[in-house]
């Protein structure tokens, strides 16, 4: 889906806001068609009626101006989005921002101006930390320390690549700096867990160094990025698990009985359980009643019933689904209660680093398709397990493709052969992450089959949504763990 731009809308009345805005007016023209490109923007049926600014400040520096901008984008269905804007603007841009130009401004102080993506600009990047850390920054922006990391000046700064929702900055390899794209009110999950987590020593995490944040109290302002220590990384686990799965599966894997992968796997199971423990000690655990019981399946259920409605490949399916979330119940309200707890939320080998010192845990966003005030509600730790048992099995999978690609076409039984050893490799890495994982102190999870049927069940349902609506190729990955899950393999 994309975003149409209607010079109708925007030149009539509604689009008076940034119109009549003196600071942003002037870089309309080349903003509008910048911003609906972004892969933080979101997409809504109808047009991007208007652009409404809601704060807006500027940093002068001799050379170059920073511009921090909150807005709100309003769509023809209804839908408001909110998104900040760092840019930056120069009468001449050098040749290393050419790739980070927006366009010019138009009238007004800056006319003639280079307007640019701000981010990428080490100059402005270093005066905003500088600014930010003894309280000069932008008007429009607050940072607010923990102590618990040093802040040396002088560091050089360097924008990381292209995410899906935010922009990094890295700090010369001591700091990184995560700018929220699309920064909603109230406290943040990623501020909160690093808190915690930063508090009780945990040494599967970075530490929290501070954040920044929209004016007023600390605790209920809009987070607009956090600080904390860079980790330095041979990579994230989802890369490092394709490339010992391709490697096994074009037998050049040196350990190909064990999967080339299973002592990382296990390794990161430890890591898993301890991130658990210093997530429980840092907030309160509390009991899973009958009244949560039935809120957490009653959210699996509607989750479910939309996917049946945007992924007509899984109404066959849907009544055995909801069997496994209905066994779920049985088994949680019989019996002790359950305990629930703060998640990471969003687990998967791609929130995990490779270091020196083991594995750490990254970004604590929580699930994304979740309301944020929602994320940090307490929840069985098997919700987090069963993430990352379905991204061995994505792993496997985009190993066989990779293989398949450079290999050419392949007679059916080599083709089968393929598939039943990336299989294989799923199986054995989950195996060994959930042996890691109760090897470190955490509740086995082979003893609680029922529930992490469940939740698996439910991660594929959210995948399979997913993959429909983003990459439909990639849709067989959940309909097959759908299948498997169902019918008990």
């Amino acid at each position: 889906m994309t975003t149409a731009i209607c010079e109708s809308c925007l030149d009539g009345g509604r689009s008076g806001a940034l119109r009549g805005d003196v600071l942003l007016r002037p870089m309309l023209t080349a903003l509008l068609p910048w911003l609906v490109t972004r892969r933080w923007f979101t997409h809504e049926s109808g047009c991007l009626e208007d652009l409404v600014p809601v704060t807006a400040s500027v940093a002068e520096g001799d050379t170059a101006v920073l511009v921090h901008a909150l807005l709100d984008a309003r769509h023809g269905s209804g839908a408001t989005h909110r998104y900040q804007l760092l840019l930056g603007l120069r009468r001449t841009v050098p040749e290393e921002l050419r790739h980070a130009v927006i366009g010019r401004a138009v009238d007004g102080r800056w006319d003639g101006w280079w307007l640019y993506e701000a981010t990428d600009d080490p100059e402005l990047m270093a005066r905003l930390l500088a600014d930010a850390a003894v309280g000069t920054g932008p008007s429009t922006m607050t940072f607010t320390p923990t102590g618990a990391v040093p802040l040396p000046g002088g560091l050089a700064p360097r924008v990381l690549g292209v995410e899906q929702s935010n922009t990094s900055v890295v700090y010369g390899d001591h700091l990184i700096l995560k700018f929220f794209r699309a920064p909603q009110p109230g406290p943040h999950p990623e501020t909160e867990a690093l808190r915690g987590l930063t508090s009780v020593g945990c040494p599967s995490t970075a530490r929290l160094a501070g954040w920044l944040h929209t004016g007023g109290d600390p605790a209920t302002a809009t987070v607009l990025g956090v600080l904390a220590e860079f980790v330095p990384s041979d990579g994230t686990g989802w890369e490092l698990a394709v490339r010992q799965a391709v490697s096994c599966l074009t037998e050049s894997c040196p350990v190909p009985a064990i999967g080339g992968f299973t002592a990382d796997a296990h390794a990161l199971g430890e890591t898993v359980a301890r991130l658990h423990a210093a997530l429980g000690e840092a907030f309160p655990r509390t009991t899973l009643d009958t009244h949560a019981v039935l809120r957490l399946t009653g959210d699996m259920d509607r989750r479910l019933a939309r996917a049946v409605r945007r992924v007509p490949e899984m109404e066959p399916y849907a009544g055995r689904i909801g069997s496994l979330y209905d066994d779920y119940a049985k088994v949680a309200l019989q019996g002790r209660p359950g305990t629930g707890q703060r998640l990471h939320g969003d687990l998967h080998l791609g929130q995990v680093l490779s270091t020196d010192d083991g594995w750490k845990v990254i970004d604590f966003e929580g699930e994304p398709a979740a309301p944020v005030a929602e994320r940090g509600l307490p929840q069985p730790v098997l919700r987090d397990v069963a993430g990352m048992l379905r991204s061995f099995d994505y792993a496997a999978h985009q190993a066989l493709d990779q293989v398949l690609r450079e290999g050419g076409p392949l007679p059916d039984a080599a083709r089968l052969r393929l598939d039943r050893r990336a299989y294989a490799w799923a199986i054995r890495n989950r195996r060994a992450f959930t042996a890691g994982y109760a090897a470190a102190g955490g509740a086995d999870p082979n003893c609680h089959p029922v529930a992490l049927r469940a939740f698996e069940a439910d991660k594929a349902v959210y995948e399979a949504v997913y993959e429909a609506e983003h990459r439909p190729a990639w849709l067989p990955i959940p309909m097959a763990a759908v299948q498997r899950l169902v019918f008990g393999r």
